[in-house]
Parts: structure tokens; C-alpha cells; sequence
């Protein structure tokens, strides 16, 4: 808390190159990539970092195998090599996983068909994966009973890859790299608008939400990175664009781990459209929908519950049906689909995710608009080439911006510490030292020399949970926790994977509050078990 309350000191004073609102994957990866290359670089975000689609999808990295069915290869072969790229730079986060997909009779296409679509599809990206596989559907059943093959025609096997931890994790990764280049953040700090101030300057008022207090912040550019508002964030700033976005909603449910093995379920839901069932640690994450929405602003309704609840049940064998009492949590968001502003209209169906950037260079403003995780780092390298085009210098580059620190740091790391493994308590899904070099990267030798030093901290802070005390404490100073909802849902995957009256009444959880808000603990107890 009192780091927050410093950058916002910080924002007030300062003047910035850069002011970056909105600090979901796109704003995150703005935000690395020019703090590294030498400006200043301020960040900020009306709720709490990666709290809109950023943290609502499907946890996958994938290089858009479906894209190919509308003949898009340019698009599929730029996702497939930005997906190699963060399966390479961040393997201890990002992982191959195989998507063991089922046909059914009367699809559009034949089986042999869509499974030559795959052997494509791996050839576009480099072979760097996992040969593809055909199955009959007696061999789909033996590979994995819980599937209905009643009415497959056959299936198939690929690979693309899938986060181990959740993506706003991942998001925040891309801010604490920013943050040790250089870069100002805050959350919780909602821009009022943004208006010119002389020829050079940008003036945004800012208000923080937890004080009510209003700041200016002044900066020579501005990047609009709001997500599903970038709309309404250049209606304030009054900046005209090329493109706007139109929604799609898609919602997911948690529920008890399905598939036997660590794989992806892949099958093409009663509209059509493909319908996964994902590892989420010990659980599954299903889904998704695709529903067109007029606003960011949405929620679960009972015919998305219903929908990927009948179509879970009608492509599954279990010994008894998916209700709505198996459902651990819920997410949803929406993908902002960007879309030429002067056709007005669009088929939002047939819409990419694919990212557009637009510049105004006369009053240096950017809007992103569009994107998804896959392709983060070719939004983070675009946004250099154009703020360079706008007018403001960068830095050469020594190293690249994104990535985990290099392998002979883990090694090193793991030498040191790998004998702490033997701390894990029964709720961790992996080593103490991987999860805490995945999850805080260099950070993780402060964090486990603290371990070492103090055995103590290496218990459960709460009951049902990964999170060892040295990570309550690492994470009170140094993450920015405003709301519970930023540590259970965004800063890890708890929240998903614990249901919330299980989380609130476990031993521990009083006193993790209480240690992270020791003024007002109670109100953001009863705030925390409000939510929806």
C-alpha cells in the first residue's frame, strides 16, 4: 500500500514521456517494452492491474488454428511464432500442452480433413511443436473415457500451449519487469481525460479510487491501452480514430478436474465454434461463449451457464452430469474486436482478435486497439516503432525486454535452493522453488533466502491454498494489493480454483487480511465476501 501511495506521489511530481492508461496485456507489454529501451514511462489503471479481459481468458497460448478455416494464414503464422516466442523465452511459464480434439457426425467438414488442417497448421508453426496424431474413436475413448464418442466420426491430437498459472499473473509479470526498468504505476487510478496542454504536453486528471484524491499527471504522449474502453477513453480526450471495438462475451466455469491426463479437451461447441475443457491445476476450466454484447460491462447469465453446461454434459461420459452446484467460480469477460470505424458494421462472428495501433502523430496519442496474450510481444515491439514515430527517441536495446531471466540465473537459483522443495505443503501443484522462479522470477532469490533464513515461512498462510507466508509478506510490499479480490483472483489463481465460501472460512484467512490491511481489515473482508 504504501508503495502505491508513493508512485501516485511520484505521478504528481514528475514528468513523463510516456503515460500509458490501462494496464491490461496490452498496456503491460507498452509499458516493459519502453521503460527498457530508456524513457520515462508512467502506467495506470482504473481498477486493479489485468482486472478486465486480461484476466478472463483462457489461460491459452495458442497461434489461432481456427483462424485458418477463414483462410487468415498471414494472421495464424504471426500468432504461431509469437506463441513459439513465449514458449522459448518463458518456459517455466509457458507451456506446451496437447488438445486431444473429437469430430462429431454431420460436421461441416470430414475428420481427415480438419486433421490435414492440423498438420498444416504445425507446419505454419516451424514444426516447433508436437507432431499431430489421427484417432479413430475407439481410440479417442481408450486415450480418454471421460469422452462421449457415441457420435464422433474420429479426432485428432495437437499442440499448442496454455499458462500454468493464470493470465493476469502473467500480465503482472510483464508490469514488474516495467517497474525495475524504470517505470511509474498505480492502480486503482482512473483517468478523468486527457487534454493538450501548449504544443508538447499531455495533461490527465487522475483520481485514486481508495483516497478520492485527484491528481494531474503531464506527459509528452499518451497511450490509450484501455482494453474494451478505449472508446470512451478517447471520447474524453477527444482523439478520432480509424477503428473501434465491437464485443463478443465469453464466460468460463471451474469445476473438479475432468481429464485423467494434463491436456486440453477440444471440441466444437452446438453453435459451432470450439469448446475447451483446460487444466487449471487440480481443476478444469470450461468453456467458452460467444455472445455480442453492446458494452464492456457484462455478466454470467443463466443461458451461458446453460449453454456450456449442456454442451459439457452432451460431450462428456461421466458417472453424473455437470450441474450447477459442481462450479467452483465463474469468469467472464469480453474480447474487443477492432473494427474499421468507417464501415460502421462488421460480421463480429468472423472477427480476429488480430490488434490495429493507431496514431495520431500531430497530437502524439496512440490507441491499441483489439489484441490478445499470443501476440503480446509483437504489440510491445510496435509500440516502440511508434512512439519512435511520433517523435520521442529511444535506446538500443541490449537484451530483450520480455522474458525470464536466463537459464544459467535458474540454475544457479535452483543450486541454492533446491533443497527447500521439502517445505512444500500439500496444496502446492509443483516445487516450492518452480513456483516461486514462475511466478517472481529474479525476485524469487530475495524471497527464498528469506525462507531459508526463517524455515518458519515456508507454512501455509491459508488453509486450501499454495501461498507460503514469505509470499504473503513479498506480495503485501511489493504488489500493490488494494482489494482481496487483486491477490485471490489476479495475483494468483486461488480464487478460481477455491470456492469462495471454502477460501473465507479457512484457517489462516483472517489473519492474511489482517496482515494486509491492518486499518480496515474487516470492511475489506466483508467487501471481498460481497462479491460476485
Amino acid at each position: 500500500m504504501n508503495k502505491r501511495q508513493d508512485n501516485l506521489n511520484t505521478l504528481e511530481k514528475e514528468h513523463f514521456d510516456v503515460l500509458i492508461i490501462g494496464a491490461g496485456i496490452n498496456g503491460a507489454v507498452a509499458a516493459a517494452s519502453l521503460a527498457a529501451r530508456g524513457i520515462k514511462v508512467a502506467l495506470i489503471d482504473k481498477n486493479d492491474f489485468s482486472s478486465g479481459s486480461s484476466s478472463q481468458s483462457s489461460c491459452l497460448v495458442w497461434g489461432g488454428i481456427k483462424y485458418l478455416e477463414s483462410h487468415e494464414y498471414l494472421l495464424v503464422n504471426k500468432l504461431c511464432k509469437g506463441r513459439n516466442n513465449l514458449i522459448r523465452h518463458y518456459p517455466s511459464a509457458v507451456k506446451e500442452i496437447r488438445f486431444l480434439t473429437t469430430i462429431q457426425k454431420g460436421f461441416r467438414f470430414p475428420v481427415w480433413f480438419v486433421f490435414l488442417g492440423t498438420v498444416f497448421y504445425w507446419g505454419i508453426g516451424r514444426f516447433f511443436t508436437q507432431a499431430p496424431k489421427y484417432y479413430l474413436s475407439k481410440q479417442i475413448k481408450k486415450q480418454e473415457p471421460c469422452i462421449n464418442t457415441d457420435n464422433a466420426q474420429g479426432g485428432f491430437e495437437y499442440s499448442d500451449a496454455f499458462l500454468l498459472d493464470n493470465d493476469a499473473r502473467f500480465v503482472f509479470n510483464h508490469i514488474q519487469h516495467a517497474i525495475q526498468a524504470g517505470a511509474v504505476v498505480a492502480n486503482y487510478t482512473e483517468s478523468l481525460g486527457s487534454q493538450r496542454e501548449g504544443k508538447d504536453n499531455w495533461l490527465t486528471q487522475v483520481k485514486d479510487k481508495e483516497s478520492g484524491r485527484t491528481i494531474s499527471i503531464r506527459s509528452k504522449a499518451i497511450i490509450n491501452a484501455c482494453g474494451p474502453w478505449v472508446d470512451q477513453h478517447n471520447k474524453l480526450s477527444k482523439q478520432s480514430t480509424s477503428h473501434h471495438h465491437v464485443f463478443s462475451k465469453g464466460i468460463h466455469l471451474i469445476v473438479d478436474r475432468i481429464p485423467q491426463k494434463d491436456r486440453v479437451l477440444a471440441f466444437f461447441a452446438s453453435d459451432g465454434r470450439l469448446f475447451f475443457m483446460i487444466p487449471m491445476g487440480d481443476k478444469t476450466c470450461i468453456g467458452t461463449t460467444d455472445t455480442q454484447v453492446k458494452t464492456p460491462e457484462t455478466s454470467v447469465s443463466v443461458e451461458d451457464r446453460t449453454f456450456v453446461l449442456k454442451n459439457a454434459n452432451a460431450l462428456l461420459d461421466l458417472p453424473a452430469r455437470i450441474t450447477e452446484d459442481d462450479i467452483i467460480s465463474e469468469r467472464c469477460g469480453v474480447r474487443p474486436l477492432a473494427i474499421e470505424a468507417e464501415d460502421g458494421k462488421a460480421d463480429w462472428v468472423q472477427l480476429s482478435r488480430k490488434h490495429q495501433i493507431d496514431i495520431n502523430a500531430e497530437a502524439q496519442h496512440i490507441s491499441i486497439f483489439g489484441g490478445k496474450l499470443t501476440d503480446c510481444v509483437n504489440v510491445g515491439e510496435e509500440i516502440a516503432e511508434a512512439i519512435e514515430d511520433i517523435g520521442i527517441q529511444l535506446k538500443s536495446l541490449e537484451k530483450p525486454w520480455y522474458g525470464e531471466p536466463d537459464l544459467s540465473s535458474k540454475q544457479q537459483y535452483l543450486k541454492a535452493f533446491s533443497e527447500l522443495d521439502s517445505l512444500t505443503h500439500q496444496y502446492s501443484d509443483s516445487p516450492l522453488t518452480e513456483r516461486c522462479w514462475r511466478r517472481y522470477g529474479k525476485d524469487a532469490f530475495t524471497l527464498m533466502q528469506n525462507i531459508k533464513a526463517h524455515p518458519e515461512k515456508a507454512k501455509a498462510a491459508i488453509e486450501h491454498t499454495a501461498f507460503t507466508w514469505a509470499e504473503i509478506e513479498w506480495i503485501a510490499e511489493n504488489e500493490m494489493i488494494v482489494e482481496l479480490e487483486d491477490l485471490f483472483r489476479r495475483r494468483s489463481k486461488t480464487g478460481l480454483v477455491v470456492k469462495k465460501e471454502v477460501l473465507i472460512n479457512a484457517k489462516g484467512f483472517t489473519d492474511v487480511c489482517q496482515f494486509l490491511f491492518p486499518e480496515n481489515y474487516q470492511e475489506k473482508m466483508e467487501k471481498f465476501i460481497r462479491s460476485a
